[in-house]
């Protein structure tokens, strides 16, 4: 039996987590590290796990055995079957998983399951349309470092170029480029040493820099201006006639959203729920669809 139901957002950053009863009233959130299945299975579930833990201890209440759980989750790094199968292979013993892209998530929960399309920017980035003949398109997403453009890992490989050029002498220096030195290391030799073990994680935790002199250095505001454009363009190839409602979604939609064009901004609309509330219609969508299956 079904007792509670786990909506999950996890991406290269951290995790939150949505615990609700059956009927989708909701009982408590919860955070996590990050669970990006870049960062391996092993890590992603322990990161949920602990999510889950904090969110019945916000409800008041200790976490239930997992087999009284159905959990839907939205993952960065699902696109990759390897690593997918490889994660719900690991289950550990809930009683239903259902996986899906952080993108397909983001999308459920910014309109309800309705149609619509959303730009998701955070560590990553990605744009998902519902259409209303119930077909879905994804645009970018393709991941770091290849990808994911207007994203924090995007914007901060934009800012350690910068930084390169800065140390070397090819760009003029600032107040800007002496905050990324300091963020990552001080000097060329452990600056170094960062980038071997730099991840996308780690580069997307530079974008806070890149923002904070986002209107006082010109190299700042040429990156962020680019990632305003990109964002843009993600929308527009969801939906080149523009119909269609758009959320911007993730950590950094705030934040780009004055480097955005005006003319894409007319077109956005509030999210009505996050990438957790999408998980929690998620895993309701797959139990329901198995239920009308079941043999009687």
């Amino acid at each position: 039996m079904i007792d509670f139901l786990i909506g999950v957002d996890g991406g290269g950053s951290g995790t939150r987590v949505r615990v609700a009863r059956p009927d989708g009233s909701e009982l408590g959130v919860g955070h996590g590290g990050p669970s990006g299945l870049g960062l391996g299975i092993e890590r992603a579930w322990a990161a949920v796990d602990a999510a889950v833990i904090s969110a019945f201890e916000t409800a008041g209440a200790a976490r239930p055995p997992l087999a009284r759980l159905a959990i839907g989750l939205g993952l960065a790094g699902v696109h990759n079957k390897q690593w997918a199968a490889a994660f719900e292979a690991a289950n550990p013993g809930y009683a239903a998983v259902a996986l899906g892209s952080d993108g397909l998530t983001t999308l459920l929960g910014a309109h309800q399951g309705r149609p619509g399309a959303i730009v998701a920017l955070g560590t990553g980035s990605v744009g998902e349309v519902l259409y209303a003949d119930g077909s879905r398109r994804e645009v970018s997403g393709w991941g770091f470092p290849a990808g994911d453009e207007a994203s924090g890992a995007w914007i901060g490989l934009r800012a350690v170029s910068h930084m390169q050029q800065a140390v070397d002498g090819r760009a003029p220096g600032s107040a800007f480029a002496d905050a990324l030195i300091g963020a990552c290391g001080g000097q060329r030799d452990a600056i170094q040493v960062w980038l071997a073990g730099a991840n996308q994680t780690a580069y997307a935790q530079l974008a806070r820099l890149v923002l904070e002199h986002g209107r006082s250095n010109g190299a700042a505001r040429a990156i962020l201006d680019e990632a305003g454009h990109q964002a843009a363009l993600i929308a527009t190839a969801l939906d080149p006639s523009g119909s269609l409602p758009v959320a911007l979604c993730g950590g950094l939609a705030t934040p780009l959203r004055p480097y955005m064009p005006e003319t894409f901004l007319r077109r956005v609309v509030p999210a009505h729920g996050d990438s957790a509330a999408g998980g929690l219609l998620l895993v309701q969508r797959q139990l329901e669809s198995e239920s009308e299956t079941a043999p009687c």
